[in-house]
């Protein structure tokens, strides 16, 4: 699934080195602006402790994780929606994407320079928020521009229907408020879906911290929790500099090691990774064998004839059944055989909503 999360932010704020933590792609790492000029995509595997442990059971000739991409998108600055910096160009990279991860700088370092001088994330996070609003707002006055006559006129009713939510989304962008505030339901979302609209995109607060401040943050990252209490986003505390110096490690020990010593039981990224995927509301289902376990994505609500089709459209189409086994059954009784004579494998239908680390197969016909 071709799903993106973009990691934006000022310029020099680590976004390059967060991103190169992520990614076997090496984003250039300078301290200067504008280093990142053409957005850098990497394909990143998913952290999931349940695949080793059910490789460790079957003990197949391979393992496959599952991934999710993670685009390194150049650092907007004051007026990007007008076109300044390169603005246009990185709004139409953020457009691509599904979620953001917007990195704020959260440290004081005399040796790294700041784009407005002074380390202020919660003002870093508002000139972003500005510029994707106003872009936004852009959008959203130019459709209800085509609307507007119709829907005064109230015959159609698609057309009232249509103005109605982009006047809700209006009125939240005018207050200085993501699109995401404005709340709507499930049944208006399609009326604004061909804007793509950037602040409607989930977000997730990535705070750039020193060594210090790793486990506990610090003052910079108390002053931005506060500042978005009222919006539908997570905050994550990261050392992106750290996580470079973990990167760099050539063993699994080694890493251990230098985590140990720092007081941390997994590098940041992986919780990152892990959180970016959860962002896009995605879950995981696995398939074992002796040849392979795998671990596919899917969208989390999807039923079983939608989840067979993420391995093979063939699969869909010709789904018969799937027979189904709960990850904590199949971890305790350890093996598949051990699931089936208990009764612990069940066969499910079309309808069956998929939960996050089933272990299935499919049977299907074409």
């Amino acid at each position: 699934m071709a799903l993106k999360c973009g990691i934006v932010g000022l310029p020099n704020v680590g976004k390059s080195t967060l991103f190169n933590c992520l990614s076997n792609a090496k984003a250039q790492a300078a301290n200067f602006p504008f280093c990142t000029i053409d957005p850098n995509v990497g394909t990143i595997t998913v952290p999931d402790e349940r695949l080793t442990k059910l490789a460790e059971l079957v003990n197949p000739q391979n393992i496959l994780p599952t991934t999710v991409e993670i685009v390194d998108i150049a650092g907007l600055v004051k007026g990007a929606s007008k076109g300044e910096g390169l603005g246009n160009k990185f709004l139409g990279n953020i457009r691509e994407c599904n979620a953001i991860l917007h990195v704020l700088r959260c440290f004081d370092d005399d040796n790294v320079i700041h784009v407005d001088g002074k380390v202020n994330p919660v003002a870093d996070k508002e000139i972003i928020d500005t510029e994707l609003q106003l872009k936004d707002l852009e959008s959203v006055e130019a459709k209800m521009k085509k609307f507007e006559k119709l829907a005064k006129t109230g015959t159609d009713k698609e057309a009232v229907k249509t103005f109605a939510v982009l006047t809700k989304v209006k009125t939240a962008l005018e207050s200085g408020h993501s699109a995401r505030t404005a709340n709507l339901e499930d049944t208006e979302l399609p009326f604004v879906a061909d804007l793509h609209l950037l602040t409607i995109k989930p977000v997730m607060y990535v705070c750039n911290v020193d060594e210090a401040s790793a486990k506990s943050g610090n003052k910079h990252v108390d002053a931005l929790r506060a500042a978005v209490q009222g919006e539908d986003a997570e905050i994550l505390v990261i050392t992106a500099q750290m996580e470079s110096e973990i990167a760099s490690l050539e063993t699994y020990e080694e890493k251990q090691l230098f985590l140990g010593e720092m007081g941390l039981d997994e590098p940041g990224v992986n919780k990152l990774i892990k959180s970016a995927y959860k962002l896009l509301k995605l879950e995981t289902y696995f398939t074992c064998g002796v040849k392979e376990v795998r671990a596919w994505t899917i969208e989390h609500g999807m039923k079983a004839p939608q989840a067979a089709g993420v391995i093979h459209t063939d699969f869909e189409k010709g789904f018969i059944k799937a027979e189904v086994m709960a990850y904590n059954d199949f971890v305790t009784l350890g093996s598949e055989a051990a699931c089936r004579e208990v009764g612990k494998l069940r066969i499910e239908g079309k309808e069956y909503v998929v939960n996050d680390g089933d272990i299935m197969h499919f049977r299907f016909n074409v």
